[in-house]
């Protein structure tokens, strides 16, 4: 049994029932040396938190106050989700295989890791990186247009690529544009002046590059559907060429999109419409990033946040 740092015991006497589920792990669920140190360094912590307390003791309120101790000691919500799923295999074990009355680590679940904020483009970068380039082929012609429509109506790589000309799913007259997303579901979006024109000039060009009979709005250089994977390196190419110092990807312009139209018009409901979230839960999000940004201006303008 791995020894867990500070803790004061050296040993405790159910190491033998720990060590004899290890065991069983090793031999019979055929786990990686990895994940088993894992579980064995999970083991460890739980003998050196239960100090001399038996296993069998354990209640479901004591694993509670373990988990707030840890999470005090700055374990983050992941690293205790995967220790508490250690904990939960041993006393599933011990249940089966020892005749413990009940699994106390059952029902129990770890705190939620704080979310990664997404990350967006400022109006600024978002203006240079689309800013049209010289020249007029057709390649040029149809990178303007994807860009622009990625942050123009806030599309996903795949619903991009996926879209097809001459379905009546792109309506520049209207100005919108219909994309089928996550789960299947359909939704119609708003494509803005600047996404209009550029998908006017490739609509010119497309003839020269699509193969014939090819459905897909956006072609590749030998004129089938253009891949994601094309999409994406044709936009980390364009963002250094205007030497942008971040690492540019079709996702980033959806996040722009998304906190760019939040700031100017804080419709939350509007903007999950438009992103085709389920959930407000997944667009609220965006207001962490506008914060942020308003925080920024109060700490610039504030007489009282100044430094001096």
């Amino acid at each position: 049994m791995p020894r867990v740092a500070g803790d004061a015991r050296a040993t405790h006497a159910d190491e033998r029932l720990v060590r004899e589920y290890l065991d069983a792990l090793r031999h019979q669920r055929r786990l990686s040396p990895a994940t088993l140190t894992n579980y064995a360094h999970a083991c460890a912590l739980l003998l050196g938190l239960l100090d001399d307390v038996p296993l069998k003791a354990l209640e479901a309120a004591q694993v509670r106050r373990f988990v707030a101790q840890l999470h005090g000691r700055g374990l983050s919500g992941r690293t205790l989700a995967l220790t508490l799923s250690a904990w939960r295999g041993l006393y599933r074990w011990l249940v089966r295989h020892r005749r413990f009355g009940a699994n106390p680590v059952q029902g129990v679940r770890a705190p939620k890791s704080p979310r990664p904020l997404p990350k967006a483009l400022s109006v600024e970068q978002a203006q240079r990186l689309l800013d049209a380039e010289p020249g007029d082929a057709p390649l040029a012609r149809r990178d303007r247009a994807m860009f622009e429509l990625l942050y123009s109506s806030g599309l996903r790589l795949g619903e991009l690529v996926s879209l097809d000309a001459g379905e009546g799913r792109l309506d520049l007259r209207a100005g919108e544009v219909t994309v089928t997303g996550k789960g299947g579901k359909t939704r119609t979006v708003p494509v803005g002046a600047k996404a209009r024109a550029a998908l006017l000039g490739w609509l010119e060009a497309r003839p020269h590059l699509a193969a014939p009979g090819e459905k897909a709005l956006f072609v590749g250089a030998r004129g089938s559907r253009i891949a994601p994977g094309v999409v994406e390196r044709r936009l980390k190419a364009l963002a250094r060429r205007k030497g942008l110092e971040v690492s540019v990807h079709p996702h980033m312009l959806r996040h722009s999109f998304a906190t760019h139209v939040l700031q100017s018009s804080q419709d939350l409901r509007a903007v999950q419409e438009m992103l085709g979230h389920s959930s407000i839960s997944s667009t609220q999000v965006y207001t962490h990033l506008d914060f942020q940004a308003l925080a920024k201006v109060y700490d610039a303008a504030h007489p009282r946040a100044r430094k001096k």
